[in-house]
């Protein structure tokens, strides 16, 4: 019992030291410390801690000795080479998961896809990121999941917490666009088709890095 309680406190600091990464809160570069994190996040150091490790297996978190650990700093060559591995990987694993995934899994998906498309935007014109992100997670991380690899899952899901941080809070214009692609591969998968769930995927990595690189390169 205390074993789970553990893994599940761990898990519940992961996902909002995550959300404070992938939403600006604390921005690229800055170093952060368990102490400062457990005040924060109103924690013991101990989840934290776990947490922590897991941001840095998955390439958020850089480690700079006896510094402690610092947010990654992206450079436009790294988001283009994360997404260049992830448009080799995925469509492939996509294309593995067509018809592996339950029905019931993907229709709630696309309820949720549909309802996002629906809603009408906040204040700033901005989608609720968090929602968008537990989509996204379980779309591709059900893809993942399906593909019958843990090694290609693993990595899938490392490439796109990098690639997260260039999220939709940065590329606004990228939501229904998103929201539509993702449909695309949920119907192609829903129906066993590999071919066309890789097409759908591939093509919708291709949008992202497209929108990426004008928005990084842009004057």
């Amino acid at each position: 019992m205390l074993i789970e309680t553990g893994k599940r406190l761990a898990l519940q600091a992961y996902e909002q030291i995550l959300n404070l990464i992938v939403s600006g809160q604390i921005p690229p570069g800055v170093m952060i410390t368990e102490r400062r994190l457990a005040e924060t996040l109103n924690m013991s150091r101990t989840p934290i801690r776990d947490a922590l490790l897991m941001l840095e297996g998955e390439g958020l978190l850089i480690r700079q000795g006896s510094r402690g650990l610092q947010v990654k700093e992206m450079r436009v060559d790294d988001y283009i080479n994360a997404l260049h591995i992830r448009q080799l990987l995925e469509p492939e694993a996509a294309r593995l998961a067509a018809g592996q995934i339950s029905r019931v899994e993907l229709d709630a998906l696309e309820t949720d896809l549909r309802d996002l498309l629906g809603r009408t935007l906040s204040d700033e014109g901005r989608p609720d990121r968090g929602l968008v992100r537990d989509v996204d997670d379980r779309l591709h991380g059900g893809i993942g999941a399906a593909a019958g690899n843990p090694q290609l899952a693993q990595i899938a899901r490392m490439l796109r917490r990098q690639t997260q941080i260039f999220d939709l809070r940065s590329l606004p214009e990228r939501f229904e666009a998103t929201c539509r692609e993702h449909l695309e591969i949920v119907e192609a998968l829903r129906d066993g088709r590999g071919d066309d769930a890789a097409l759908a995927m591939r093509q919708h990595l291709e949008h992202i890095r497209d929108s990426i690189v004008r928005r990084l390169t842009r004057a």
